[in-house]
């Protein structure tokens, strides 16, 4: 059975830049989410051993959700400078490391994510999709697991994992955010119901839609009655928000994502400017691939103190790196 491996860019990205902390080369360029980023796809490159691999990125444009919602993630903080300096080396890091990189004009790098898995499922592939965005779960199910990363430890997602935690089935989640809404993308639910009385009422109901055409039923007070109808637009509303679109065209064919070899001399050349020096002493015209290299650190490794002056963390023990 073939592997198919997707990464969400962006959200590797911002985990791996508030994840580590600053660091800088000797001309100020900010490294920590390259370094980051890089760690955090070799391990599920060596753990996974893909036949097809592709990143998904955001295209820094309107979506079709925001077109149907003017406040769609408007409360968003902008980009960090430090972390936009450093987007260029992510997207060519990509590349070098043999990944297909993907955007679509108009759609989120999660809608990316949803097409290509369902696209892998009907071929009957066993898809892996790496993310830090729990909005990703709803795509969970018997080819496809949803790997959520962390700076501790990730978890695999299985429709097994996801019911044990949640008490629904994973593409519930949809309803499940039409009633709690979402702080971080704008999305506003049901006003004054949280996770755990959605969860409530879709794992008793079934759906947004039973929910509300059984909004007489004794299994809801009628408190949380006046709250459903106060706020049935927004949820109806809510629920196309929170939906990943699985249908996006225009992507490239799977048979086009499978994974490359390692441009080993680029990436040589970018780690040089970089100063990942470890890094550039195992990317040698003798060295292995980098899923063979040993001793690799990962995310989970990495100290978490950003107040701290920047230091070059390749170079520090493992006993040292405990301390911190």
């Amino acid at each position: 059975m073939e592997k198919l491996l997707i990464i969400d860019g962006n959200s590797i990205m911002n985990r791996a830049y508030y994840g580590v902390r600053p660091l800088t080369n000797t001309a100020g360029l900010h490294t920590n989410a390259v370094y980051g980023y890089i760690n955090i796809l070799k391990k599920h490159l060596d753990s996974i051993s893909p036949d097809l691999a592709a990143v998904a990125f955001d295209v820094h444009e309107p979506t079709f959700r925001h077109r149907m919602f003017d406040g769609y993630k408007a409360n968003r903080h902008p980009m960090p400078d430090e972390l936009r300096e450093q987007v260029p080396y992510v997207r060519e890091v990509t590349s070098l490391l043999g990944f297909s990189v993907i955007e679509k004009e108009g759609y989120e790098a999660d809608d990316v994510l949803g097409t290509l898995s369902r696209e892998g499922e009907e071929n009957g592939m066993e898809v892996y999709i790496v993310t830090g965005d729990r909005d990703s779960l709803q795509l969970v199910s018997e080819r496809v697991t949803v790997v959520l990363a962390s700076t501790g430890a990730d978890v695999e997602y299985t429709p097994e994992v996801f019911r044990e935690k949640y008490g629904v089935e994973p593409e519930k989640l949809v309803d499940v955010k039409a009633i709690m809404g979402d702080a971080s993308d704008n999305i506003p639910g049901v006003k004054g119901v949280g996770e755990k009385g959605a969860l409530s009422l879709i794992a008793h109901f079934g759906s947004l839609r039973e929910v509300y055409q059984n909004l007489s039923s004794d299994f809801i007070k009628p408190a949380m009655r006046q709250k459903l109808t106060d706020s049935k637009e927004d949820a109806n509303l809510s629920l196309i928000l929170a939906q990943i679109d699985r249908k996006v065209p225009g992507l490239p064919a799977l048979t086009e994502l499978a994974r490359r070899p390692y441009d080993v001399p680029g990436l040589r050349k970018l780690f040089s400017e970089l100063e990942f020096t470890r890094m550039l002493s195992q990317f040698s015209s003798s060295a292995p691939a980098v899923a063979d290299v040993p001793q690799q650190l990962s995310l989970d490794d990495l100290p978490q103190d950003k107040t701290e002056p920047a230091r070059e963390i390749e170079t520090l023990p493992n006993e040292e790196l405990k301390k911190l």
